[in-house]
């Protein structure tokens, strides 16, 4: 008994847990192709006749379905702000004074350096503060009138969370 679909079966399966961690949908489309391989070696094709089925259904799968898929993911995928452009605009609290120069506050959890936007504004310990934006290591920060929520401790979320 020719048992060649397993090995086909087997390269499918590799090839669908390598489509897990690319998420890019082209392991999945050979995956594909690999399954009609299969198939074709189930059937009682010889060798080439089923690689052959699938590199031929693999790259239909690419240039047919890849396409519409990739666009259908992005569609229905939903962006979300990460590192910096995550921080910007969430508020803050200050640990220590924030002055033009320098300064601390607690932002997600995290101890930041700070300093104000505005020149002579000092935002002294306990301000809830409004991130403005981030340069290198530093937060840049305005002083929000809105007081802390206590169910927040570490600031409300930014925009997209």
């Amino acid at each position: 008994m020719n048992y060649g679909w397993l090995w086909w079966l087997g390269a499918a399966l590799l090839l669908g847990v390598v489509e897990m961690l690319t998420v890019d949908l082209l392991f999945l489309m050979l995956a594909g192709g690999a399954v009609a391989g299969a198939i074709a070696a189930g059937l009682g094709a010889p060798f080439w006749v089923s690689a052959l089925v699938a590199a031929a259904v693999s790259i239909l799968l690419i240039f047919a379905v890849r396409p519409w898929a990739l666009a259908h993911l992005k569609k229905t995928t939903p962006e979300a702000d990460t590192n910096i452009s995550a921080l910007t605009g969430r508020t803050a609290t200050v640990l220590a004074d924030v002055t033009q120069q320098s300064g601390r506050i607690k932002l997600v959890g995290e101890v930041w350096t700070a300093r104000v936007d505005q020149p002579g504004v000092v935002l002294g310990v306990g301000s809830v503060v409004s991130v403005v934006r981030i340069e290198g290591a530093t937060a840049v920060v305005t002083a929000q009138a809105v007081p802390q929520n206590p169910s927040q401790p570490y600031g409300t979320p930014g925009p997209g969370y």
